[in-house]
């Protein structure tokens, strides 16, 4: 009687990537509501519609209580800027996508004619065509 030849099983074996991809699945689920990026700024309650989430994330530039600018683009760590400093970024940012909006993120404390300047600096200097405010929601005006 002649043996039987077992042909060799070509296949991959894809349930350990599964486990591995479900276990970093739950690690982020974790994790990323941990994560809290940007700059510690009270903002002032209003009423407002926020934007649509199929838009491209807006650059934003900060403002501290103690009046020191900031720019959040992706992952940067934040750094206080001068406001020419600030301009300057917003500007490169600016050549790499000319559609770029950006959001002002003042302080309640910061005084009003701080953020008009900073929303006139980007405007004016760096030529951004849609600058908005950022608030936290309040529940009745």
């Amino acid at each position: 009687m002649k043996p039987v030849r077992r042909r060799p099983i070509a296949e991959i074996n894809v349930v350990p990537y599964i486990d591995v991809m479900l276990v970093l699945l739950v690690i982020f689920m974790i994790t990323a509501p941990l994560i809290t990026a940007g700059v510690n700024v009270d903002l002032p309650e209003a009423s407002a519609e926020p934007m649509p989430a199929d838009e491209e994330p807006p650059l934003i530039a900060s403002i501290d209580a103690s009046g020191n600018y900031y720019l959040s683009i992706g992952d940067s760590r934040d750094e206080a800027l001068e406001a020419r400093q600030l301009v300057a970024l917003v500007l490169a940012h600016k050549e790499l996508n000319p559609e770029v909006k950006v959001m002002i993120n003042g302080d309640r404390a910061v005084p009003y004619d701080r953020v008009v300047k900073l929303m006139v600096l980007l405007q004016q200097e760096a030529g951004i065509e849609s600058v908005g405010l950022m608030t936290d929601p309040s529940e009745s005006l």
